[in-house]
């Protein structure tokens, strides 16, 4: 039995993942004759996060790229290191311009229908569609992608489950303090308290930079306990004299090897972090949005659907993710000791493509070597088991 529905595609949510489909349906030759429906609660106005990421290649968004870097720093007491950058740079896009940016490239495209709505619900629609029922009416469409953020059952007793949580100031100060060139990528100087903390810098000026501390653990913080660790880092680390604070982002990252599915149900595909998109054990999460959005779309314009599984990750780094969760939940304090081994003993490129999941067995070994094994050892033996670590 046949099913007319009102669109091809119906996007749920126009955030990172909702609106990279959006654009990229909209830019694909292929599929120009299919009629898209964006769902989104509410106008995106404002520059409510930034999203940083590095890069070895062109991307769709590298116009509105506000700064880049060719150079990182990482430093944890007894060992401190810059980096230039051959292959990559390191760079930021403004949540803002993203937004913008996409919406003026989507405006008067008559093959994109934008709907400000609230998704109540999201379902298969037998035998060949999908139904959401909203704010605005009920839409159909052929096929829905939805990028709400994940609902899951908890399995603490299966699974692992922390948050990366910070909360980061735009900072002017009165003196030269930054280096404008160098991406301070972690810095773990800072008292660890149990669990991994580190500073996270992205410097635009000598005297301007937006300043993040960031923790991983299973619950946030009093938003005092950020501000207090952030004034501690920038007077007494840097030995600013005065700031000024010209803007703030708060933000908290599930960081979870709960199983997060690809799709649900025949027609209904996942985007963003409701697809796992967010690396479990690092929070980077825009360009595999990016790789995801690119397999999605090439499927539809070469087979008109989407494919089996369109995320394509590897096991044995969902192993790797795994075992550092496992780790950060039991003997957080410990994670300063792995990324500092890690940046003293292998390149910082061979790191990058070890974390986007792109390095060779071999690859892997040399990253796996170059750590103190005794922590993995007892994490392998916790997920044997079935058990995740406690402190």
């Amino acid at each position: 039995m046949f099913v007319q529905t009102d669109f091809d595609y119906l996007i749920v949510g126009g955030g990172a993942a909702g609106l990279s489909l959006a654009y990229a349906l909209a830019q694909e030759p292929r599929l120009r004759d299919k009629r898209v429906l964006l769902l989104e609660p509410a106008a995106k106005d404002q520059n409510d996060r930034t999203w940083s990421f590095w890069a070895d290649a062109p991307s769709p968004f590298d116009s509105i790229v506000a700064h880049e870097w060719a150079q990182l720093a990482f430093r944890s007491p007894g060992f401190e290191r810059v980096f230039a950058l051959s292959r990559h740079r390191y760079k930021m896009i403004r949540g803002l311009d993203f937004y913008q940016f996409v919406h003026a490239a989507l405006a008067g495209n008559p093959q994109v229908t934008l709907v400000r709505a609230t998704v109540d619900s999201l379902e298969n629609l037998p035998p060949s569609g999908v139904i959401a029922h909203t704010s605005a009416g009920k839409f159909t469409a052929r096929y829905g992608f939805d990028s709400r953020p994940p609902v899951m059952d908890k399995q603490p007793d299966k699974h692992r489950y922390l948050l990366q949580h910070f909360v980061g100031w735009e900072v002017e100060t009165e003196q030269d303090v930054f280096d404008p060139k160098t991406v301070e990528f972690m810095d773990f100087r800072g008292p660890q308290y149990h669990e991994p903390r580190f500073m996270y810098v992205l410097p635009f000026s000598p005297r301007r930079a937006l300043v993040e501390y960031t923790l991983f653990s299973g619950e946030v913080l009093p938003k005092a306990a950020y501000e207090a660790a952030m004034h501690a880092y920038l007077t007494t680390t840097l030995g600013v004299k005065s700031y000024r604070i010209e803007a703030e982002e708060v933000g908290a990252i599930p960081m979870t090897d709960h199983p997060l599915p690809a799709r649900w149900g025949a027609n209904i595909i996942n985007l963003g972090t409701r697809a796992g998109r967010a690396k479990p054990s690092t929070g980077y999460a825009f360009k595999r949005i990016q790789a995801h959005t690119a397999r999605l779309v090439e499927a539809l314009a070469t087979t008109g659907a989407p494919p089996p599984d369109p995320t394509s990750d590897r096991w044995q780094f969902r192993l790797f993710d795994t075992l550092l969760l496992d780790i950060m939940q039991r003997r957080g304090e410990t994670t300063r000791d792995i990324f500092t081994e890690l940046f003293q003993h292998n390149p910082v490129e061979r790191i990058f493509d070890f974390l986007d999941e792109r390095t060779t067995w071999v690859e892997n070994f040399q990253v796996m070597n170059s750590v103190t094994p005794w922590p993995f050892m007892r994490s392998i033996g916790q997920v044997l088991c079935g058990k995740p670590g406690r402190r």
